[in-house]
């Protein structure tokens, strides 16, 4: 493994922990990150994302993403790139496969439907519902709530898109008075790296599901500059192969583009901030990983292609209407009588306020099929457009 840089992370120099932990060394020589990534990797709310939406809902296809594999494929590309710059692989590790963990089933579509049943409550922002996840719901240890992770480790999933600008998500406000998390200030370059490298993932492993799932053509998919110059490249390599068996190849070479123009990119940048420590890092106002400007403006093109193409095409919109109104309906079943709710995730008072992040913690931590098992038991059949 390649030595540190002075502007990693170290794990003997972490802020710690919440609850103090005595290292009795009963559980074998791990430092606190080693830790952190593996307390994620242990947990429920890990194992829950194998059954929630990353783009489709319940894919009738076994090779699609699912947020469980996105996640695992962000870890990879993050690693890769912690390893080139002299980053703690670990930390950003945790920080890629946690960076998820709070999507409420069907995504992003439920979760805007939690954010408007719960804005008498605050709302909901699946960021900030990780934060809570972690410190708080899950529960596994006998002293403590949450995992207990390492300060670095919570920073930086609370700030991997960057500081934390106005009044943060009333979730997040609660875990940063408990345990402080300078959210004004940009996270560590594990962080930063965790936050590029899902961008990387997805914009490439999207092109891979899209084309699968027959929402675009890969005629069409060429019109994007970024990718018909990577596709011209590949067919020059394999001029007798057929086209079907290279769009893995185009997305391999897109990826190792990207993760290539983020090394370059960030290395500038740190030679041209002068960054030497953590708290360079934390201090330079700024960015520090990341694109270049001209890879950046043609991503941007890839993104908004596979946003009209993708995200928004008409059998996607059509599961995601259905999806939301399963959130929805769920969530008037609890509100009318919350004693549905398992005896557990009861709200221990009778204010508003109380009983709706009462129901919205149980509803976010719902798999899509449970959710929809629920609504067929308290509310009536759910109609679900096939799949892809």
């Amino acid at each position: 493994m390649r030595p540190q840089a002075g502007y990693a992370c170290d794990p003997a120099a972490s802020r710690g922990r919440l609850h103090s932990e005595p290292d009795t060394g009963k559980r074998g020589p791990r430092d606190a990150f080693q830790r952190d990534r593996d307390r994620i990797i242990h947990s429920v709310p890990f194992r829950r994302l194998w059954h929630k939406t990353q783009v489709f809902v319940a894919p009738d296809g076994d090779h699609f993403r699912v947020r469980l594999t996105h996640s695992l494929e962000v870890a990879q590309i993050g690693r890769t790139i912690a390893r080139a710059l002299g980053l703690n692989e670990d930390l950003t590790e945790a920080l890629c496969l946690a960076h998820d963990i709070g999507h409420p089933p069907f995504g992003h579509s439920g979760e805007a439907v939690l954010q408007a049943e719960m804005a008498g409550a605050g709302g909901f922002d699946h960021n900030a519902h990780t934060i809570r996840l972690l410190t708080r719901l899950e529960s596994p240890y006998p002293r403590h709530p949450g995992l207990n992770l390492s300060w670095e480790t919570l920073e930086g999933l609370a700030k991997h898109n960057g500081p934390v600008t106005g009044a943060p998500p009333w979730a997040l406000a609660e875990a940063d008075l408990e345990f402080p998390l300078d959210l004004t200030t940009w996270p560590s370059l594990e962080a930063q790296v965790a936050a590029v490298a899902d961008d990387i993932a997805y914009d490439n492993h999207d092109i891979d599901d899209g084309l699968r799932a027959g929402l675009f053509t890969l005629a069409e998919l060429l019109e994007v500059p970024l990718v018909g110059r990577a596709w011209a490249e590949v067919r020059a390599r394999f001029p007798d192969v057929e086209e079907a068996r290279l769009v893995p190849e185009l997305v391999r070479d897109q990826i190792g583009l990207m993760v290539g123009d983020v090394l370059d990119e960030t290395a500038r940048r740190l030679t041209d901030a002068g960054v030497e420590t953590v708290d360079d890092v934390r201090g330079a106002g700024r960015p520090l990983a990341g694109f270049s400007a001209d890879l950046a403006a043609e991503e941007a093109v890839l993104k908004r292609f596979l946003h009209t193409r993708m995200y928004n095409a008409p059998p996607v919109t059509a599961e995601r209407d259905q999806a939301q109104a399963v959130v929805a309906r769920l969530f008037a079943a609890y509100c009318e009588d919350p004693g549905r709710l398992p005896p557990d995730w009861r709200p221990p008072r009778a204010d508003a306020v109380t009983t709706l992040r009462a129901i919205g913690d149980f509803i976010a931590g719902m798999t899509d099929r449970y959710a929809v098992r629920q609504h067929r038991e308290l509310v009536g059949p759910v109609e679900l457009p096939e799949g892809f």
